[in-house]
C-alpha cells in the first residue's frame, strides 16, 4: 500500500497509510472545493447561457444542471449518451448522492461532462462539436495581453540559450496562472512571477533529463489554451530548436472539458496566433507549423484526458506512451491533482513517492490553485503558513517538481 509521509513529535518521518490521506469532498462550507461547486459552477453557467444564443432546450437543460448542482442529486446519463456505459462504471458509487459528497475530482469532471450534454454538444442537432467555452479562450488570445506577451519576446532574441531557457521554463509555468475557470470568480489575478513564489523547484533536474543535442522525444500534457498554451508552445519550440528533444507528442483533450482546457482546435489558434504576430513571435510560429508538417510535434488526444481519474488508473496505450517518452512533462493544476492523487497528503510526503508507479521520468509544472500539494521541505511549508496567505489556492505560488526514473527527486 502507498504510504505518505508525516512528522512526529521529534521531526522524524512517520509512515502513514494512503487510507488515512482523506479525499477531497466538496461538502465543508467555505472550503475550495466547496467554492468551486457552490460559486463557480452556477457562475459557469450562466456565462455559458449568455454566450450562445442557445434554444429552449438547451436553456430547460441548463436550469436541470443548476438546479440538480445546487439542490438536488447526481443523475446518470441518458441510455442514448454514447459514453453511458463508461460513466455508469465510473459514477457507480455516486449517482443519487449530493454533488457535494462526491469526491470532488469526481464531480468537477462530471459537471463539465453534463454541461456538454446540456449545450447538445454531443447530440446530432445544429450544436453538435460547438465548444461552448470557446468565445471565452477566443477572446483571451485575441486580448492585448497577449500582444504584449508576445511583443516581450524580441527582448529574448538575442539572450544566451541557457538562460532564455530558464525564462521561458518560468513563463509555462507563470502561463498557468491564465486558467479561465480560475477568473470565473477569482477575477484576473496577475502576480508576479518571482523564483521566490516557487514552492519547489527542481527546474535543475529537469534540463538534466533534457541535455542539448541528444535527440529524445518528450511528452507535454496540455492544460489550458490561450495565454497559458502560448508560453506552453514557445517552450516547445526552444525545445526542438536546441535539440533538447528532436520530437515532442502534445496531448490535448479530445473534446472541451474544463473551461478553458486545450483541445486540437485550441492549438491551430494559438499557432496562427503566433505566426501572424511581427517579430520573434512570428519566427516561432512559423518553425512551430513547420515542426507539426514534419512530424516532429505531433499533437494527440487520448480519451483518458476527459476521464474523472487518477493517473494511477491510465489504460495501458497511454501508458506505453509515456514510457516511450523520455520525459512526461504535465502541465496545471488538474493535471498535477490526478498525477499525485486528489487527497489531503501531508505537505512533505515526497513527490517521488506519489509518482513512483508513473512510467518513466515526470515533471509537473504548476500554479497552485487547489488544495492538494506533495513535496514541500519542512521550512518551506512552515514559511508559507506563517505567511497566513491562502498559497495553495490563490493562484500566486507555483512549483516545479521532477522525478527522474530512477525516483528520485528533492
Amino acid at each position: 500500500m502507498a504510504e505518505k509521509t508525516a512528522r512526529n513529535s521529534d521531526g522524524g518521518p512517520h509512515p502513514t497509510p494512503e487510507r488515512d490521506a482523506r479525499v477531497i469532498l466538496s461538502n465543508e462550507p467555505g472550503s475550495f472545493a466547496w467554492g468551486v461547486l457552490a460559486n463557480r459552477h452556477p457562475a459557469l453557467i450562466e456565462q455559458v447561457r449568455d454566450a450562445f444564443p442557445y434554444g429552449p432546450r438547451q436553456h430547460e437543460a441548463l436550469d436541470a444542471l443548476l438546479e440538480q448542482n445546487n439542490n438536488g442529486v447526481i443523475e446518470p446519463l441518458a441510455p442514448s449518451e454514447s459514453d453511458h456505459e463508461q460513466w455508469s462504471v465510473w459514477g457507480r458509487e455516486f449517482f443519487g448522492r449530493s454533488w457535494f459528497d462526491a469526491p470532488f475530482l469526481w464531480s468537477e469532471s462530471y459537471f463539465y461532462r453534463r454541461l456538454l450534454s446540456a449545450v447538445g454538444y454531443f447530440g446530432t442537432g445544429p450544436w453538435q462539436g460547438v465548444d461552448p467555452f470557446a468565445p471565452f479562450k477566443r477572446a483571451e488570445l485575441r486580448g492585448t495581453a497577449v500582444d504584449e506577451e508576445l511583443r516581450a519576446l524580441d527582448a529574448l532574441a538575442d539572450v544566451p540559450a541557457d538562460e532564455r531557457a530558464t525564462a521561458l521554463l518560468h513563463a509555462s509555468v507563470w502561463g498557468n496562472r491564465a486558467d479561465l475557470g480560475f477568473r470565473v470568480t477569482e477575477g484576473d489575478v496577475t502576480p508576479g512571477a518571482a523564483a521566490d513564489d516557487l514552492v519547489a523547484d527542481d527546474s535543475a533536474q529537469l534540463w538534466q533529463l533534457l541535455p542539448a543535442g541528444t535527440g529524445v522525444t518528450v511528452a507535454v500534457v496540455a492544460d489550458n489554451a490561450g495565454r497559458e498554451l502560448i508560453p506552453d508552445l514557445i517552450l516547445i519550440d526552444h525545445l526542438l530548436l536546441h535539440r533538447h528533444a528532436e520530437r515532442i507528442v502534445l496531448h490535448v483533450k479530445p473534446y472541451p472539458y474544463y473551461v478553458s482546457d486545450a483541445t486540437t482546435a485550441d492549438v491551430v489558434d494559438c499557432l496562427r496566433r503566433l505566426a501572424e504576430a511581427p517579430g520573434e513571435a512570428g519566427r516561432i510560429g512559423s518553425r512551430l507549423w513547420d515542426a507539426m508538417a514534419t512530424g516532429r510535434l505531433e499533437v494527440r488526444a487520448h480519451p483518458f484526458f476527459c476521464a474523472p481519474l487518477p493517473y494511477e488508473e491510465m489504460p495501458e496505450d497511454l501508458r506505453a506512451e509515456f514510457a516511450a517518452a523520455t520525459l512526461t512533462i504535465l502541465k496545471g493544476d488538474l493535471n498535477y491533482r490526478r498525477l499525485v492523487g486528489d487527497r489531503m497528503w501531508a505537505e512533505t510526503t515526497p513527490f517521488a513517492d506519489r509518482t513512483a508507479y508513473f512510467p518513466g521520468a515526470v515533471a509537473a509544472l504548476r500554479t497552485l490553485k487547489s488544495d492538494v500539494i506533495v513535496g514541500l521541505e519542512q521550512k518551506t511549508l512552515e514559511a508559507l503558513e506563517r505567511s497566513g496567505a491562502t498559497w495553495r489556492t490563490s493562484g500566486t505560488h507555483a512549483l516545479i517538481q521532477v522525478r527522474g526514473e530512477t525516483g528520485r527527486s528533492r
